[in-house]
């Protein structure tokens, strides 16, 4: 059974998906809720959903180039990136423009190739010079109101999930993971006997 929400989605959004070869991510409000929180001795903590971690993982899959940007230093985005095998990871990001341009370039992508999934203010500048601007759908309204396409979850929320799963079935991977994952399981597939 093919992907059956891709229909669902305006035909300028799965264009814009198709061409993405370089998926990048703010942290605080993307890949997490946007709230900070700090033990008794001052750590910051964060919450990050395993549903976006499994989208992220499935990217990387398809050969989908994944990197987190955030203005924030510390070390938690960059322990999150190497649990899921991203090895772009970049934290106290002060142009992430300039950030992604140097990604971009080092993997041979042209901007229009490049999403960025942001929230707020931090990633306006950036967002409006990649080829497919995403937020969640908690993004600050003056973010929300200049991106492409905004997400129905929220962040934290399997937001960046969504965003995944729209890539990897406007590239027409879904079905193939999907039917690859069910086989490992030993599950019969539709169409295999």
């Amino acid at each position: 059974m093919p992907y059956s929400h891709l229909n669902d989605y305006p035909a300028d959004i799965r264009e814009r998906a198709t061409r993405v070869r370089l998926a990048c991510f703010d942290v605080d409000g993307t890949l997490t809720d946007g709230r900070l929180y700090f033990d008794g001795e001052g750590s910051e903590l964060k919450a990050f959903h395993v549903h976006d971690g499994q989208g992220l993982t499935l990217l990387g899959k398809v050969g989908i180039a994944v990197a987190f940007i955030t203005a924030r230093g510390g070390p938690i985005a960059k322990r999150r990136g190497a649990d899921l095998g991203i090895d772009e990871v970049h934290v106290g990001v002060k142009d992430k423009l300039a950030c992604v341009q140097d990604i971009a370039a080092r993997l041979g992508i042209g901007m229009e190739q490049v999403s960025f999934m942001g929230d707020d203010l931090a990633d306006l500048r950036v967002m409006l010079q990649t080829g497919f601007a995403v937020a969640p759908a908690d993004a600050h309204r003056w973010v929300a109101e200049r991106v492409h396409w905004r997400t129905t979850a929220r962040a934290g929320h399997g937001a960046v999930r969504e965003f995944c799963d729209l890539l990897l079935a406007a590239q027409g991977h879904a079905e193939r993971l999907l039917a690859d994952l069910l086989r490992l399981e030993g599950v019969r597939v539709e169409g295999n006997a």
